[in-house]
Formats: C-alpha cells, structure tokens, sequence
C-alpha cells in the first residue's frame, strides 16, 4: 500500500473526525507521512488560524513518527491569500461562476444546507458537487439542459486553476461528472464532454503541475470511476501528466482507501512514478517519488 496521503478533511471544515484521530488512524495504518487539506471556499466554515495552529501542534507530536504537513484545499474562484500559511495548497474547482447565462440566472440556485434541506440563493458561484438537486438546477435551469455547456465552462474555468491560485498539485479534475452515475447528464465519450476536459488538461499539463488520482467518490460507493476517469487518466499519461496518490477522506475510515485501485490504474494506464510531498532535512516541503512497484527515488522542492 502506498504510505502517504495528502487529501485530508476533519471536523475543521465539513470532515466527521478530529485532525488527531485521522492522524492517529493514519499512524495504525502504516502510513509514513499525512497532509491536512482543510477547505477554504464558500458554504465551508472553518477557522483558519485555529486549524493551522492545531496541525502545527500535530506536527510536533507526530514528530519521527509521521510526517504531517499543513496544506488547504482552495477552490478555484478565490482569493489565494487565504492560503498564505499552508505548506501545500490542493487547486479544485468546485464551482461555476454562471452569472454571464443571462436572464437564466436571476432565478438563483439551490444549495444543500447542513442537514440537506434545499435552500434558495442569488448568490453566486454555483457548486457543481453538492447534491443531485443543485445539479439538476444548475442544468436545467440555468444552462437550459444543455449539461455540454454547463461542462465546457467547468473545464474553460478548470484550464485557469494554475494562472489564478498556483497550486502544488490539482485535485478531482472531472468533479463536474460528481453526479453522471446516477443522473446520466453527459456522455463521457461524446467530444462535446472531451474536447474542453482535454484541451484544459493538456494546458495544466504544461504547467508541470501534478494532477491528482482522487479515490473519494469511488471509496464513498458515488461513482465506479476514480478522478480522473480512465479516458482522461490515458490522456494525461499521453501528455507527459504527473500524478499523486490521495484518498480525499471526509472520516478516518477513508484514509488511503481505494489506493490499490488507483495504484492499478495508474499502472495499467503507463505511469510508473506517483510523487508524494515530504518535509525535507531542513523544513522544506519538497516533492519525491515513488515507484508504483516499491522503490523510492528523488525529489525536488514544491
């Protein structure tokens, strides 16, 4: 099993377990190093100052034991600046801005509350993975049923994440198909759907930023694909693409969950190598890699 794991929610944002208790489960389960990644986004509660303070004391406790590193999850549509404290910083894009629609838009979208109740809203963005309702809206009435649309403009917004926020590495780039198992909204082989995800992947690609395997719809039972789906996955490997290893779990039960199904993708689709972050003799955070068959081998600074 691969020993390290860098998508990490807890009870700071909407994650079921305390920063500790993960770190205390990731330490049973063998693994070697841990990233925190709290959101930092809209409709995610959390304080900030307070979570980096508690993960810079788990850092000192875990010391020689496991090497945890302090990052955030940021969404792609805000303001790099709260992530001015973080060792890594996970790129997502969660959200469409969809105001530009036109008269579409002034009807609002639907959120999720806490306890899964729809409410109305005029403010935007627009999450594209909070449930199957807001999806449904977020379709059918701002983009009139045209889910192509709706995509093109994920990817359009997606292809941005480097320019606007420098990430260390980009997470679940296919969010928006979040819900297609069950909704069936897009064909993923229709070039409609794989001309925009493509033409954004190829220029990440170029930035020499690593694109993550992200297990967490697939370890919560939401979708049989991990993101990105096999078709991007060979596409990525095609453009020279890196990759890293994460679990994106909300409890600790999660932790490094479905990592032997993306390991064997990883493989199938001709990705030797995954890099993973550590902490360098000196503090530095720093990327190494890991051979998907068992050896370790350089590194170089995030």
């Amino acid at each position: 099993m691969l020993s390290a794991d860098f998508h990490i929610h807890t009870k700071f944002c909407d994650g079921a377990d305390t920063p500790e208790q993960m770190a205390d489960e990731a330490l049973r389960l063998g693994l070697k190093a841990l990233g925190f990644s709290g959101h930092v986004e809209s409709g995610v509660v959390m304080d900030v100052s307070a979570y980096f303070t508690e993960i810079g004391r788990l850092q000192q406790q875990y010391k020689g034991k496991l090497d945890i590193i302090r990052g955030v999850e940021l969404d792609n549509l805000y303001d790099p600046a709260a992530a001015a404290d973080a060792e890594y910083v996970i790129g997502s894009t969660h959200y469409i801005d969809a105001s530009h629609i036109g008269d579409q838009a002034s009807a609002g979208f639907v959120r999720a509350g806490e306890h899964g109740d729809i409410k109305t809203s005029d403010v935007w963005p627009v999450a594209v993975d909070s449930s199957p309702e807001q999806m449904r809206v977020l379709g059918e009435q701002i983009y009139g049923g045209d889910y192509y649309k709706l995509s093109k403009d994920y990817y359009e917004l997606e292809a941005h994440v480097a320019d606007r926020i420098h990430p260390t590495f980009i997470g679940h780039f296919d969010l928006v198909t979040r819900y297609n198992d069950q909704m069936h909204y897009l064909d993923e082989s229709d070039n409609r759907y794989l001309g925009p995800a493509l033409d954004a992947m190829e220029y990440l690609v170029s930035k020499d930023i690593p694109f993550e395997i992200n297990c967490g719809a697939a370890n919560r039972g939401r979708k049989k694909e991990l993101y990105p789906n096999m078709t991007l996955l060979r596409a990525l490997y095609g453009f020279g693409g890196r990759i890293i290893i994460n679990s994106d779990a909300h409890d600790k039960s999660r932790i490094a969950a479905c990592f032997d199904k993306a390991q064997a993708a990883a493989l199938s689709c001709g990705f030797r190598y995954t890099d993973v972050l550590a902490h360098d003799e000196d503090g530095s955070v720093v990327w190494k890699q890991i051979d998907l068959r068992g050896e370790s081998s350089g590194h170089g600074n995030v």
